[in-house]
């Protein structure tokens, strides 16, 4: 009696599979998306850690400058530098300062630097076209204007 099953009998009465095929098959299905997934929270990741030290970095270099006009100047180049640095494109990205008091450049001030970063989807060519984001990143930085500079 010829066996149930779909699979293709060989001519000497035992079947054969195409288990090669299925399992490459099934594993492109399931590994490529598994790599997508971790090569967007890579990007992720890495845009955390640029917007953290390009906070950290501006706030510094905000605070030792001598007026505010060019505390605000040195701190945008300070985060461009710094995103460049982990790959980050600087159009993704935007900087806020604030002050408390109002007084920038008043010792005791405190300083605080906003970095904002948009990551884009890794691997997709119209991304900026209909802005398709991994990801929205902030991260703030606080330093303190000293007596003496």
């Amino acid at each position: 009696m010829p066996p149930s099953s779909d699979e293709p009998e060989a001519p000497d009465g035992t079947e054969r599979g195409s288990a090669v095929v299925e399992f490459t098959f099934l594993s492109l299905l399931l590994m490529v998306p598994l790599v997508y997934f971790i090569i967007t929270v890579g990007q992720l990741q890495g845009g955390s850690f640029a917007v953290v030290g390009a906070a950290d970095q501006a706030a510094k270099i905000y605070v030792s400058q001598p007026d505010a006009a060019s505390g605000r100047a040195a701190a945008e180049q300070a985060v461009l530098l710094a995103l460049a640095d982990y790959g980050q494109a600087a159009e993704n990205a935007s900087v806020d300062t604030s002050c408390e008091p109002s007084d920038c450049a008043a010792a005791g001030s405190a300083v605080t630097v906003t970095v904002h970063l948009a990551v884009p989807l890794p691997f997709v060519p119209f991304s900026d076209a209909f802005r398709l984001t991994a990801g929205h990143l902030t991260a703030s930085a606080t330093q303190t204007v000293g007596r003496f500079k």
